[in-house]
């Protein structure tokens, strides 16, 4: 997750940040991206089973063709932009977290990274083998990776709505969990959702891939020059048969991690450039005319922008766009389940138990196990402040699978019954577990001032 400002701004009194405070206020809260995508849910299931049902389907394929010359974009309605196209920065955002945490976070060391990883390879083995088991020889047999997957939004914000309660190092535990399970559905995604490779598109990724390391090497910090390598990118992956969300992840991977100056120097110059602005005189409102204090203020502003990574930079910068906007619109336009009077008999198919069983029964046994395998071997240690009953609750909330279970959903199965199926089962699973998940954590915490 992104880091929050933790120094605040003067306070600004003009009308219109009156008029935004409201806004600002609620998207500063921890929970504000879970609550805004359980909204979204909301509002396509309802959407889907009311009288304007039609509209709900006629309006996400709406057609949208992108035409350059004889070429033609794959993607043709306004679902398939968004599961292809805006899904790709959501991606793309997975990926700088992926990043980070592997270069300072969680995943830096080998003791770091043990308990998250064991846990998550035990939360996305064990609810694969039970779907796996339930839909062996069946229609249903390629959603296996459904229930494997873990939905950091939604759990992180049910977990958030505890507030203090909750200890730091269980929500370090959560986060780390959830990362890693994403570099899993990642994989799974490249390797077993990809459809017949098409080479020369191929082969034309891998060269822009080259181009993107080469500017990494360069010191080339521009955001423009990797956004344009990373369209370009997309545009080749999109057409080479593998998923099109491989390229946002494959180019977080060439955003550079390093800083042009360091802490001390930056604290040196700070220091200057406020005392310099101060010594340039005049009144407090001249800053428009005042060139000394506009050549330190710009100075100032460089050296901000040079103390951070172009990753950190991004990510900040990304990561309420996804939160906020990319995934509420991707639950908008593939949550619209129609219910109909055939409710009961969805969640009875193979696809949606196995989906409901691995997700509800899979995640808490896998995690809880293998949690338990690391600890014992002495491959690493619980945080501080977290007891064994905080991690049985906390796999409960992994459970809460939803955005990335949808999207495997999409891809493991077309348009149909089976990809009908697997939504309800996605959403009755992610639902059970979420309830129960927050009580069990709300019943083994206590309230802190």
């Amino acid at each position: 997750m992104a880091a929050k400002l933790l120094v605040p701004l003067p306070s600004l009194t003009r009308p219109i940040d009156r008029l935004l405070s409201p806004i600002r206020d609620f998207l500063r809260i921890e929970a504000a991206g879970g609550i805004l995508l359980l909204t979204a849910t909301a509002i396509a299931l309802v959407w889907a089973n009311s009288p304007w049902a039609e509209s709900y389907e006629n309006f996400w394929h709406i057609p949208i063709v992108v035409r350059i010359g004889s070429f033609v974009l794959t993607p043709d309605t306004l679902a398939h932009w968004v599961n292809d196209g805006l899904m790709v920065i959501f991606f793309f955002v997975v990926g700088l977290e992926i990043k980070r945490e592997m270069l300072v976070g969680e995943l830096a060391s080998a003791r770091q990274a043990a308990i998250p990883i064991a846990a998550a390879i035990g939360g996305m083995a064990v609810p694969a083998v039970i779907y796996a088991a339930i839909n062996a020889g069946g229609a249903g047999s390629s959603g296996w990776a459904i229930p494997c997957a873990t939905d950091i939004a939604f759990a992180l914000g049910v977990m958030a709505m505890l507030g203090k309660r909750v200890p730091v190092q269980l929500k370090i535990f959560l986060m780390a969990l959830a990362i890693v399970d994403d570099i899993g559905a990642v994989l799974i995604i490249a390797f077993f959702y990809t459809s017949d490779l098409q080479w020369t598109a191929l082969g034309a990724a891998a060269g822009i891939v080259v181009l993107l390391v080469a500017a990494n090497l360069l010191h080339v910090r521009r955001p423009a020059v990797y956004g344009v390598l990373g369209v370009l990118l997309w545009v080749a992956v999109l057409e080479s048969g593998v998923h099109a969300t491989i390229a946002g992840v494959v180019l977080a991977f060439t955003i550079p991690a390093s800083f042009r100056i360091q802490g001390r120097e930056f604290v040196t110059f700070a220091r200057k450039a406020v005392d310099e602005f101060e010594a340039a005189g005049g009144n407090e409102n001249d800053c428009m005319t005042n060139s000394q204090r506009q050549r330190w203020v710009h100075g100032l502003e460089q050296a901000c922008e040079h103390v951070q990574t172009p990753l950190l930079r991004m990510e900040h910068f990304l990561h309420p766009i996804t939160s906020f906007f990319i995934v509420p619109v991707f639950a908008m336009a593939n949550a619209g389940v129609v219910f109909g009077t055939g409710l009961g008999d969805a969640l009875m198919t193979r696809v949606s138990l196995g989906i409901i069983v691995g997700l509800v029964l899979g995640k808490q046994i896998g995690i809880m196990a293998f949690t338990w395998l690391a600890v014992k071997l002495n491959l690493g240690s619980l945080g501080e402040g977290v007891s064994w009953k905080l991690v049985y609750a906390t796999s409960w909330l992994a459970g809460i699978g939803f955005t990335m279970s949808i999207f495997i959903a999409n891809l493991g199965f077309g348009p149909g019954d089976n990809l009908h199926d697997a939504k309800i089962g996605v959403l009755a699973g992610s639902l059970v577990a979420g309830i129960v998940g927050f009580t069990l954590l709300r019943a083994f915490t206590s309230p802190r001032t």
